[in-house]
């Protein structure tokens, strides 16, 4: 057999070129696909994220909005409610202090009136007691004299009974107005007269009319202690009183005083009678 005789080959038979092309393109293609296919998914979900973050930033920013303005809304409001209650506060303690100070006013005011009504009390009482004291010692003179300069004894019993009338009418000061009493705790005008002078035996009509004709008339001007003081017509007197000397007389004045020592200028009577 020849060298050269044909030996059969164990290899495969190689591909030609167009065979080789045709697979490598089939293989590149589809990786191609794939990668098509890889990258329109990824383009897919890369363009759906922004959206979905796109949709969802809208309403957080809302959210955020209406927090932020609900709590500006309540700063403000606690802030105008303590501006109010400052205000109020203010008001209330600016009242408090004037209703304060009305009171101190007020009660200082009430004291410096008790205090001045108690020292007029004072001075009156004063003024009383060494206006019975005056008068005492005046009656005690004129009657020591009278008795003696006097020996009959008429004028001593005169001067000591005018004393003893105004001693107890002085006892009387004080005491109640009341209409139609006769004493012994109150007295009209009238029947304090009446009583003053039952004191010295001498009895006098009841009421003030009669009272002023029941005895001598005599002038203002000449006046002496004992003497009846009435005002109004003699005869038709609607008042009386004793006159107690050094200008004064006693009476009972009225329910608002009662029986009272009082100046002549305070109300000058109308006329006098003399019953001593």
């Amino acid at each position: 057999m020849s060298p050269n005789a044909h030996i059969t080959s164990h290899r495969k038979p190689r591909k030609t070129a167009t065979q080789s092309w045709v697979i490598r393109t089939g293989v590149a293609g589809g990786v191609l696909s794939t990668l098509a296919v890889a990258g329109t998914a990824s383009a897919s979900t890369a363009v759906d994220k922004p959206a979905e973050a796109t949709q969802e930033m809208p309403a957080f920013n809302a959210a955020l909005t209406t927090s932020i303005a609900q709590s500006a809304v309540a700063t403000q409001q606690t802030a105008v409610d303590y501006q109010v209650r400052a205000q109020v506060d203010e008001a209330t303690g600016n009242a408090t202090a004037d209703a304060k100070k009305a009171k101190d006013e007020a009660d200082r005011k009430a004291e410096a009136e008790r205090k001045e009504a108690e020292a007029q009390q004072k001075r009156d009482a004063e003024q009383t007691r060494a206006s019975r004291g005056g008068a005492r010692t005046t009656l005690g003179t004129k009657a020591a004299a009278a008795s003696t300069g006097d020996e009959s004894g008429s004028t001593h019993a005169a001067t000591g009974s005018t004393a003893a009338l105004v001693s107890f009418l002085r006892d009387q000061v004080g005491k109640a107005y009341v209409m139609g009493a006769t004493g012994s705790s109150a007295y009209d005008c009238s029947g304090l007269v009446m009583s003053a002078y039952k004191q010295i035996g001498i009895d006098l009509p009841r009421v003030s009319q009669d009272q002023s004709t029941a005895g001598t008339q005599v002038g203002l001007g000449n006046l002496q202690p004992g003497d009846i003081l009435y005002w109004g017509p003699a005869g038709s007197a609607y008042h009386v009183a004793v006159y107690i000397g050094g200008g004064k007389f006693i009476g009972a004045q009225n329910p608002s005083v009662g029986v009272v020592e009082r100046d002549m200028s305070y109300s000058p009577p109308t006329g006098a009678v003399r019953v001593l």
